[in-house]
C-alpha cells in the first residue's frame, strides 16, 4: 500500500518517460519566451504561456500549483508586454486573460483529479482489508512443514479476485485448498469467500479428501443463478509424514521439485471443476504420494502457466521452476515472481495469479 500524501492523497509518481515529456515540454516554452524578447516590439508569443500552468498541473495533484505556475505566466506576459509596444493593447489583454483562464481550468482539473485518486485510494483500502479478511496468510511452519502463499493481482486497482486459497490444520492433517473462481468482478469474490467458508468448515469435520471436495461442488452448484464455477486443488498431509492425498478438480496439476528435477501430479483421471459435478455424473478421485525430505510442491492459479511474453508464448512454468533458487518456500516463490515478471515485461500479467508453496523439511 502506497502511504498517503498531503490531504489524504497519494502521492503522484511519474514514469521516466512521462518526465522526459514534460521537461521538453518547459523547455519548449522557455524557447518561446526568448524568441519572443527578440523577435522585436511587433510580434508576440505571449500567448503560448497559457501552457505553463496546464504543464505544472501534470506534475502534481495539488491545486496550489498550478496557480502559482499561471501567477508566473501572467508576470511574463506583463514583461512582454513592456517590450511588444507596437501591438494592440487588445492582443496583450487577450493574452492575460487566456493565461488567466487556463490556470483556473487547471487547478480545478487538478482538485477533480486529486479527488477521485483519493476515493480509489480509499476503495482499495477497503479492498486489502477484505483481501486480509478472506484469504488469511497461513503460518509458516506446520509440522514438518513450511509454507508460503503469494496473491497478485492483474490490475493495478484491482488488488482482490476470484483466485483463492486456505489452509487449516484439521486432526486428518494438514489440509490446503488453492482454487480460481470462473470470472471476474465483485461476483467472482463472493463465490470465493462462499467456497472458503464451506472448505474452513468441512475440512475439520470431513474426514475423505474426495468427500470434502464433493461439499464444496455441491455447495457451489446451489449458489442462485449464476452458474459459476472454480476449478481447485485440495491437498491432505498427514501429521505423521505418511502418503499426500490430492483431489485435482479441473485445475492445473501441481508442481512436485524433487532432487532438482520437477514433475507435475496428474489425477487418476480428469474430474470437473466445482460446480460442474452434477453435469457428469462422476466423483472426484484421490490422488497420493509420498513425500520426502526436501520435497517441494507448488500449487498456482493459470494467471503464472498462462502468463505470455511480447510474442504471445506462454511462461514455461514447468521447465524454469528447476532452475529457481531452492531456499525456503517464500524464497522461491518471490524469484518465481520476478522471473514471471521478467517474462511478460511492460505489458504484465493478464490475470490474478495464485501461488502456494509447500516443503517438507528434513
Amino acid at each position: 500500500m502506497t502511504a498517503d500524501g498531503p490531504d489524504g492523497v497519494p502521492p503522484l509518481h511519474l514514469p521516466r518517460r512521462t518526465r522526459l515529456l514534460l521537461l521538453c515540454a518547459f523547455l519548449l516554452l522557455l524557447v518561446a519566451v526568448v524568441a519572443d524578447l527578440v523577435s522585436g516590439p511587433g510580434t508576440t508569443l505571449s500567448p503560448v504561456l497559457a501552457v505553463a500552468p496546464v504543464l505544472a498541473g501534470a506534475t502534481t495533484r495539488s491545486a496550489r500549483v498550478p496557480l502559482a505556475a499561471g501567477a508566473f505566466a501572467v508576470l511574463a506576459v506583463g514583461l512582454l508586454e513592456s517590450t511588444n509596444t507596437e501591438l494592440p493593447t487588445e492582443v496583450h489583454f487577450t493574452a492575460v486573460i487566456t493565461v488567466l483562464a487556463a490556470t483556473l481550468a487547471s487547478a480545478a482539473n487538478v482538485v477533480l483529479v486529486a479527488a477521485r485518486e483519493r476515493e480509489l485510494f480509499q476503495v482499495r483500502t477497503v479492498a486489502e482489508a477484505a483481501q486480509r479478511a478472506l484469504l488469511r496468510p497461513p503460518p509458516e511452519r506446520l509440522g514438518p512443514l513450511r509454507i508460503a502463499v503469494r496473491y497478485v493481482a492483474a490490475a493495478a486497482e484491482a488488488r482482490i479476485g476470484g483466485d483463492l486459497y486456505a489452509v487449516t490444520d484439521t486432526r486428518y492433517g494438514v489440509r490446503i485448498l488453492l482454487g480460481d473462481v470462473q470470472g471476474h468482478g465483485l461476483s467472482a469474490v463472493e463465490t470465493a469467500a462462499d467456497v472458503l467458508g464451506v472448505f474452513r468448515e468441512a475440512a475439520r469435520t470431513e474426514p475423505d479428501l474426495g468427500q470434502l471436495a464433493e461439499r464444496l461442488d455441491a455447495a457451489l452448484a446451489a449458489r442462485p443463478g449464476e452458474g459459476r464455477f472454480a476449478t481447485a486443488l485440495l491437498l491432505n498431509a498427514a501429521p505423521d509424514r505418511g502418503p499426500v492425498s490430492v483431489v485435482n478438480c479441473g485445475h492445473p496439476n501441481p508442481l512436485l521439485r524433487r532432487a532438482g528435477r520437477v514433475r507435475g501430479l496428474e489425477p487418476p483421471y480428469a474430474a470437473a471443476p466445482l460446480g460442474l459435478l452434477g453435469l457428469t455424473s462422476g466423483r472426484y478421485p484421490v490422488g497420493r504420494f509420498d513425500p520426502q525430505p526436501g520435497d517441494l510442491l507448488l500449487l498456482h492459479t493459470d494467471g503464472v502457466s498462462e502468463a505470455r511474453d511480447a510474442g504471445g508464448r506462454f511462461y514455461p512454468l514447468e521447465e524454469r521452476l528447476p532452475d529457481l533458487p531452492a531456499g525456503s518456500p517464500a524464497d522461491l516463490l518471490d524469484a518465481l515472481l520476478a522471473d514471471v515478471d521478467d517474462w511478460v515485461g511492460a505489458a504484465g500479467l493478464s490475470d490474478d495469479a495464485a501461488l502456494l508453496a509447500v516443503r517438507w523439511e528434513h
